[in-house]
């Protein structure tokens, strides 16, 4: 795991998780916004180092690592911790375990409930296929990245990730996130915003929005009508952050 940092030292601190098979460059735009304002940590998670192989064990190994940092180096609390997709999900489970102290919580897409064996199962599968084809630079599985899963500016960044990662990794990653369930018991005084689409396997998040709004009434939900999985954050940036920062107060 790598730790990016922007911005000077003494203002508030954000930290930023990207999703599964994505680098942490994704958050370009928004670590040139917010570096002006807070001090900002980007992580590189395990199995998505551009630079050598690193294997991703579970979610709760990535969370312990993050936290285990923010200790050692902001105090034991962050101004705001998002996360995109699987890093949605250890941003939440940082949230739960309640070692880091959080004044603003910012999850976009994740799938904070328990799937099917059959699901996972061919989640698993298709992530491998991309990996192990984006590793021969096969040209269709590398456009249909491009069209359906990251602007063609981080393509570089992607396939240095995908060389490095392992199909354990792969399999960990799967089994690990999609294992996770949302708890109704959380006793904290985090502000929590919960963003989702509505297109395709959005249906999960769209699940999750409606139970976290009715496990935590204070919670703010953003939905993006007709956007897929984390599009906004991702292919719009500039849109995804009017709402954030008007969340942040920024």
């Amino acid at each position: 795991m790598n730790f990016h940092i922007f911005g000077e030292d003494n203002k508030p601190v954000v930290v930023l998780v990207h999703g599964v098979l994505t680098p942490w460059q994704i958050w370009g735009t928004q670590i040139e916004r917010f570096k002006e304002n807070y001090r900002v940590i980007a992580v590189a998670l395990d199995a998505h180092e551009e630079d050598k192989v690193s294997r991703f064990v579970s979610i709760e190994d990535e969370a312990e690592k993050i936290e285990n940092f923010i200790i050692d180096n902001c105090g034991s609390e962050v101004f705001a911790l998002c996360g995109l997709s699987m890093g949605g999900v250890i941003a939440y489970r940082i949230w739960k375990n309640g070692v880091v102290r959080i004044q603003k919580l910012v999850m976009d897409g994740a799938p904070l409930k328990t799937v099917p064996k059959l699901a996972t199962w061919i989640m698993t599968n298709n992530y491998l296929t991309i990996i192990n084809k984006s590793k021969k630079r096969d040209p269709k599985t590398l456009e249909a990245f491009k069209r359906e899963f990251l602007p063609e500016t981080y393509l570089d960044s992607y396939l240095k990730i995908a060389d490095n990662m392992e199909d354990e990794s792969v399999r960990n990653i799967v089994a690990s996130a999609m294992s996770q369930n949302l708890s109704a018991d959380i006793v904290s005084d985090t502000e929590v915003m919960y963003i989702h689409g509505t297109k395709g396997n959005e249906v999960v998040s769209a699940k999750v929005g409606k139970q976290i709004k009715k496990y935590y009434p204070k919670c703010t939900v953003l939905r993006f009508d007709g956007h897929k999985h984390c599009e906004a954050a991702i292919y719009q940036p500039e849109k995804w952050l009017r709402y954030v920062e008007e969340f942040l107060g920024k």
